[in-house]
């Protein structure tokens, strides 16, 4: 019904800056909150920044004044905009999307496959 295409991802340098993509599609009449979760090997997921449809924003306390996200409805994209990248930002980063689905008026909590990023030098 739903379906998210992030892009992104890769390996930087400590200090370096990366773009986070997701874009939905499909049956989707509307989007709520739209946001970004991580998962470092043997952590928990965690949330990262989110953006409502009224553009407040929440971000983790470790990324905030690094970390920006945005959205542009119209695409019905999210983007993560990640600068001065420490190492312990490497993580699987995945997008997460609350749709309510045309023509059915449920509520569909929308996950993206996850894109790796690697901050190393």
């Amino acid at each position: 019904q739903v379906q998210l295409v992030e892009s992104g991802g890769g390996l930087v340098q400590p200090g370096g800056s990366l773009r986070l993509s997701c874009a939905a599609s499909g049956s989707i009449f509307s989007i709520s909150v739209m946001g970004w979760y991580r998962q470092a090997p043997g952590k928990r997921r965690e949330l990262v920044a989110r953006i409502f449809s009224g553009g407040n924003t929440n971000y983790a306390d470790s990324v905030k004044g690094r970390f920006t996200i945005s959205r542009d409805n119209a695409k019905n994209t999210v983007y993560l905009q990640m600068n001065s990248l420490k190492p312990e930002d490497t993580a699987v980063y995945y997008c997460n999307v609350g749709v309510i689905v045309r023509g059915t008026g449920y509520f569909l909590d929308a996950w993206g496959q996850g894109t790796l990023v690697t901050v190393s030098s």
